[in-house]
């Protein structure tokens, strides 16, 4: 998980959602249209209400990402152990350039897996290298929730 300085956020039908942190799964906790990727990066977003909305970019295999590549050259060596580096990064670096996603209400993926949080999926992923994915694996080799059933929620799709 990296948490991010303040000051960057996501205006959503008119209320605004502060970058807060964001963090990685392998392989990813979404599918589109029932294909799921390597990994996923979920920014987490929440309102002075403390309401949350996250934005789910999808990662597939493909070329070497320069903000990824810098995050991990960061990592720390275990995991569960907390790392402080001032390092600067964009995450915005990290998104598609095509921005179109679907949306719906749901849950955290991680305990105590809270309801009430609203979920951006980007329709398009982004590319990162297989080495990339690997050096990820080996410190976190399946770190995800299965997706779960839509049960009774609605996907709406952005133009």
């Amino acid at each position: 998980m990296i948490n991010y300085s303040p000051g960057s956020f996501i205006s959503v039908a008119g209320k605004k959602y502060a970058l807060k942190q964001f963090h990685f799964h392998r392989p990813s906790e979404e599918k589109i249209d029932g294909r799921g990727y390597e990994m996923v990066a979920h920014l987490v977003h929440a309102d002075q209400q403390g309401k949350l909305a996250v934005v789910a970019v999808l990662l597939d295999e493909g070329k070497d990402n320069a903000l990824v590549r810098e995050l991990w050259n960061n990592l720390p060596r275990e995991k569960e152990k907390e790392f402080f580096k001032d390092i600067q990064i964009h995450v915005a670096d990290l998104l598609p350039v095509d921005r179109s996603y679907y949306t719906f209400p749901g849950s955290l993926t991680t305990p105590p897996c809270s309801e009430g949080a609203t979920w951006f999926v980007l329709k398009h992923p982004v590319s990162v290298s297989a080495a990339q994915i690997k050096e990820f694996s080996n410190l976190y080799e399946n770190n995800a929730r299965p997706t779960q059933p839509l049960y009774d929620r609605v996907v709406l799709e952005s133009r």
